[in-house]
């Protein structure tokens, strides 16, 4: 076991010290083909009808708004769904949020509340039309990890700009944050048994609103 275990670490050893030393693995990855579409053709509306259509497969909640009445329309699918206690991730933009609900900052909510609030809000980094995919980098306004896993309903805002047609388009946005754990939301947390039974909210929210900004 010992030496097959120090044969493996002298491989990983050997091709580290060659990328340190310009072995060309970068270059090498850099020359690879790609011969699959790398950018979508889609003008704005109709990417954006693509993503709402996709994340309505999903079975997601999706709202669409202004950027002036982004707040208003925030605290209606809140109260359409009853919620009461929500925490609101750290650093969300200013004006993002309506004056008229009293939410939890997730600076100061506790492991407790993320189990028994009603929601959460956050922004996030781009969405991929193609794929109904949601991407979070956890900064500033996205919340940490947990924030985004913990309770049963999430309200993520998307805007116009943040859209993009195809997964290579939203991979290269991405590029910037590969060191930080992504999150990659498609619609609510849901999984099958053997038999097919669906199960929502085992590995995340139960239910996913969307707020799209035109």
């Amino acid at each position: 076991m010992t030496d097959s275990r120090d044969a493996i670490l002298e491989r990983i050893r050997a091709t580290t010290r060659g990328a340190v030393a310009g072995s060309g693995a970068a270059e090498d990855f850099a020359a690879l083909a790609r011969p699959y579409a790398r950018a979508g053709r889609l003008d704005t509306e109709a990417r954006l009808r693509l993503l709402i259509d996709r994340l309505h497969d999903y079975d997601a909640h999706v709202a669409e708004t202004s950027g002036d009445s982004l707040a208003g329309t925030i605290l209606t699918v809140l109260r359409e769904h009853g919620q009461k206690k929500v925490i609101a991730a750290a650093g969300l933009t200013a004006g993002i949020l309506p004056q008229e609900f009293e939410f939890l900052d997730e600076r100061e909510a506790a492991v407790e509340d993320l189990n028994d609030c009603d929601g959460m809000v956050t922004a996030c980094t781009v969405a991929i039309a193609s794929t109904g995919t949601i991407a979070l980098t956890h900064g500033p306004g996205e919340g940490a990890r947990r924030l985004t896993l913990v309770p049963d309903r999430h309200l993520c805002v998307v805007r116009a700009e943040q859209v993009v047609e195809t997964v290579p388009e939203a991979f290269d946005r991405l590029a910037k944050f590969a060191t930080r754990p992504l999150t990659f939301i498609s619609g609510p947390s849901a999984t099958a048994d053997i038999e097919m039974t669906r199960i929502r909210g085992v590995h995340g929210p139960r239910f996913l609103d969307v707020v799209v900004v035109r």
